[in-house]
């Protein structure tokens, strides 16, 4: 059974905040990796966010996952809501010296419906834990009002300097 609607679905701002120039002041995520269209709710007081993703008939997954049957794969329903929360870190300076925000980590991961090219994916998010390291959101997607998937989102700072580091 699916938990409790951070924000119902029909209950969700329609009206658009942050659209796709204001999300890329903040996120660097570029061309195919883009995975937000806008934010459509802000509180910064109560830790909650929402937005969603338009998944277009082109998405560069669309023509192999699954061929004749595209579904959007769920690693990218994670990363766009990795993306939401990202804002919300950006817009409530969370990590006031981060260049990013990055996707530390991810538990309690559940699908529970299917997303497809012509829905639009709604991401709402909610801070769970809150550290100057590391924050962590609850977030749900619902597609026609209907949860498709839940997860608990870890994001930690990072710098573009970090990003383009060699490990060894």
């Amino acid at each position: 059974m699916p938990p409790k609607a951070i924000i119902e679905p029909d209950a969700i701002p329609r009206d658009v905040v942050l659209d796709i120039e204001a999300i890329r002041k903040v996120n660097p995520q570029r061309f195919e990796m883009e995975q937000l269209t806008a934010i459509t709710f802000f509180d910064e007081e109560n830790m909650i966010i929402a937005g969603y993703k338009d998944i277009a008939e082109d998405e560069f997954w669309a023509r192999g996952h699954m061929p004749g049957a595209p579904l959007m794969p769920g690693v990218l329903m994670l990363e766009a809501a990795a993306q939401v929360g990202s804002v919300f870190c950006h817009h409530a300076h969370v990590f006031p010296k981060a260049d990013f925000v990055g996707l530390g980590g991810m538990e309690g991961v559940r699908f529970r419906g299917i997303v497809r090219p012509g829905n639009r994916l709604w991401l709402v998010g909610k801070v769970s834990k809150f550290s100057l390291r590391m924050t962590t959101f609850d977030f749900q997607g619902f597609v026609d009002g209907r949860m498709v998937f839940e997860a608990k989102l870890m994001g930690i700072p990072m710098s573009f300097s970090q990003a383009t580091s060699e490990s060894g």
